[in-house]
């Protein structure tokens, strides 16, 4: 890893200061080389090597930069991407990649003609408590799942302060958009394209323009049907994963604890780092026999993020495909237009 890949950022708010530096800061393939700031200079306090820039102009016209990292507004993702790809560099989008299948078809026609690449962040995939998941169905042990429910609820009555989210005139705002992406991504990731959805948007919280609630049925050949919901207004969380196959069920809570360390300061590469507390134990409960019932606890595995950069470190410098490919993002915009 002699030739570090050279990346920007295009903001220094919290997916910066969070999700993204410290982990292009930890792996030896990446160089954290710039950042936008347009008002308050912080990125230099935690990376003092870091340039700040002014604009996203500026950025670009950096000719050492290979990889941009858009972590700016949903609405401004297309716009800001398109421009880093025509520009020459690489592109890894936070979710959703575009608001629109049409903008994401146009991303990666830009990006094919550039000979550069459209990245996903999806990092919900590199969840502990999602990794786990993961594990219990490829293992086969609950036979052929017949029921599947992914949920992703907060309790917050109160109205975004960032006020693009809380505008339905918007693109990209509400929580379909917002929390959608993320277990759509892990159920698609899973299971593949579906046969049929049907979407279902509320909105509850008092003065809402836009869903805070959603639903997603998503119907399979073989009588698999998947449920993918979301809420801000659920103050006791039921298990956010729930399977049911013919041979048992398992049911894991939302338990990765990432997010939380990182915004304590945590590096990734500290040794506690991504490890769920005990008790967060998923639990498998097997029916091996008729009338035999066997129930056992699994721990999830370590949560790590930089599984995602490693695979984007691949993909740049030796040609590995992406796990989140070009398909998945196009059936996951085309559920969240409630197409299906």
């Amino acid at each position: 890893m002699s030739f570090p890949i050279q990346t920007g950022l295009l903001a220094f708010g919290m997916s910066g200061r969070i999700f993204h530096a410290p982990f292009v800061q930890a792996h030896p393939g990446f160089q954290l080389r710039a950042v936008v700031e347009r008002s308050r200079k912080q990125a230099q306090q935690h990376y003092p090597t870091v340039t700040s820039y002014d604009s996203v102009a500026e950025l670009l016209a950096d000719p050492e930069l290979e990889l941009v990292i858009i972590n700016t507004p949903n609405d401004t993702h297309f716009a800001l991407a398109k421009q880093a790809l025509q520009a020459g560099k690489h592109v890894l989008i936070e979710k959703p990649v575009a608001t629109t299948v049409a903008e994401l078809d146009e991303l990666l026609a830009v990006a094919a003609a550039q000979n550069r690449h459209v990245l996903a962040y999806q990092n919900r995939r590199w969840d502990s408590d999602f990794q786990l998941v993961r594990q219990v169905v490829e293992s086969g042990q609950l036979g052929e799942l017949t029921e599947v429910h992914f949920r992703f609820d907060r309790y917050k009555t109160a109205l975004n302060t960032k006020t693009f989210k809380e505008d339905p005139a918007v693109p990209g705002s509400g929580l379909s958009f917002d929390l959608g992406p993320h277990v759509l991504d892990q159920a698609l990731s899973l299971f593949g394209q579906p046969e049929r959805t049907h979407v279902t948007r509320a909105s509850h919280r008092p003065g809402s323009r836009v869903d805070d609630y959603f639903h997603v049925h998503l119907q399979y050949s073989q009588g698999l049907n998947v449920f993918v919901a979301g809420s801000l207004l659920t103050a006791a969380p039921v298990p956010a994963y729930v399977l049911h196959g013919t041979l048992g069920s398992f049911q894991k809570s939302r338990a990765d604890v990432q997010e939380t360390q990182l915004d304590q300061g945590l590096p990734p590469t500290a040794p506690t780092y991504g490890h769920e507390s005990a008790g967060q134990e998923g639990t498998l409960t097997l029916v091996p026999a008729p009338g035999e019932i066997q129930v056992s606890h699994l721990a999830a595995p370590q949560g790590q993020y930089q599984g995602l950069f490693e695979a984007v470190y691949q993909t740049i410098r030796h040609g590995q495909p992406f796990p989140v490919r070009a398909e998945q993002l196009r059936w996951q915009l085309e559920v969240l237009a409630g197409k299906g």
